[in-house]
């Protein structure tokens, strides 16, 4: 028994990769996710509209980010739905806000911070100490009147769905066929490694594609979520997202050796995009240190793009940041995965690549055995 606990320290000291993340990831995880972990909303975006948007009162945890005094409730509408602001407030004789109920946390503290004791409405149409005289406003919450949390979970769901069959699915298929021996007979194939790669992520694809579309259909018809936007803005945003996540899978796929390290890398990926994209956490409630990592995850754009779509019917235009990001990031993704996929194929017949084949007896440039053997017995 002793002999075989020495031989597994020795082992796992030998798999350098496995005991990093045995011993390392769960410190960073910890650090990480500890500063992420929160519900807390301090600072909440907000316009200001109407005749005394100049003058009016804003107080805390409400940050003016634009005030527009010729400007209505219209403009303030558009303001919430193309995502600029997380409450818009319309002074006039009788105040409105309006709040999007797309930021469920950031609207669930605002209307807590307008129901609170310690803040009223003043006349002028803002936020005022209580003491001054005030009128009570007009609160109106948009896209998500009910605060379901069903609104936002189900256009975050469906990214994480593409998450995990682009980044896990084929992550574990293309090393599973590595170890079979199967890219290595695709090698001396007359294919591309081009036509090869695209091949292999093509059923993918149309399997993420058809899993998006399911849960889709299941939350508009047994959550009742709302599909208020465009179908084909969504598509294209899920259709870039998906190239990155295919990406990310055939790239773990070609450093991995063996299903076990696929696994543990995908983890890796996956985890932090299901808790630093704002899928669970308001992204301004993690801590400035860690927010960046939220800034650079492909998963991080498409809820910006789904839930927009889906929940605020909003318009291309104002989505074209995270369009592009999630374009470039595909591009990217998908160029490193095809370089790497095409220096493991190799050539066929050269002996270059990875997988590349050995010379077989009998061809050019090769030792003859059959001839050998003659030769030697004369």
């Amino acid at each position: 028994m002793w002999a075989m606990i020495v031989k597994e320290f020795r082992q796992v000291r030998r798999d350098r990769r496995t005991l990093a993340m045995m011993i390392v990831l769960p410190v960073v995880l910890l650090v990480v996710f500890g500063y992420a972990a929160s519900f807390d909303v301090s600072s909440i975006p907000a316009v200001v509209a109407g005749p005394q948007a100049a003058r009016a009162p804003v107080h805390a945890p409400f940050q003016v980010v634009q005030r527009a005094p010729s400007e209505g409730a219209a403009w303030a509408q558009n303001e919430l739905r193309d995502g600029h602001a997380a409450v818009a407030v319309v002074t006039g004789a009788r105040p409105v806000v309006l709040i999007d109920g797309s930021q469920l946390f950031t609207a669930k503290a605002a209307l807590a911070a307008l129901d609170s004791a310690s803040t009223t409405f003043s006349a002028g149409g803002g936020f005022a100490p209580s003491g001054q005289p005030a009128s009570a406003p007009q609160v109106r919450v948009l896209y998500n009147p009910g605060l379901k949390t069903s609104y936002i979970m189900i256009p975050g769901l469906a990214g994480v769905v593409l998450v995990f069959v682009g980044i896990i699915i084929t992550s574990l298929g293309v090393v599973r066929e590595r170890q079979t021996g199967t890219l290595e007979q695709l090698a001396v194939m007359p294919l591309r490694p081009r036509d090869v790669f695209l091949g292999k992520i093509v059923p993918y694809f149309a399997v993420a594609a058809a899993d998006l579309a399911i849960v889709l259909a299941v939350g508009v018809a047994l959550f009742g979520v709302p599909f208020r936007g465009s179908y084909a803005v969504f598509a294209l945003g899920a259709l870039l997202f998906l190239f990155v996540t295919l990406g990310i899978g055939v790239l773990i796929s070609s450093v991995s050796e063996n299903q076990g390290q696929a696994i543990q890398m995908a983890f890796m990926f996956t985890l932090p995009q299901v808790l630093l994209s704002g899928l669970i956490f308001p992204l301004s409630s993690i801590a400035a240190g860690v927010r960046w990592i939220s800034y650079i995850l492909p998963l991080t754009y498409f809820n910006e793009i789904s839930r927009g779509v889906m929940l605020r019917a909003e318009p291309i235009g104002p989505l074209w940041p995270p369009l592009l990001f999630l374009a470039l990031l595909g591009l990217v993704v998908m160029t490193l995965a095809m370089l790497r996929f095409r220096s493991y194929l190799g050539p066929a017949g050269s002996g270059g690549g990875r997988g590349g084949p050995a010379t077989a007896p009998g061809a050019a440039g090769a030792p003859d055995p059959a001839a050998a053997a003659v030769a030697e017995s004369r």
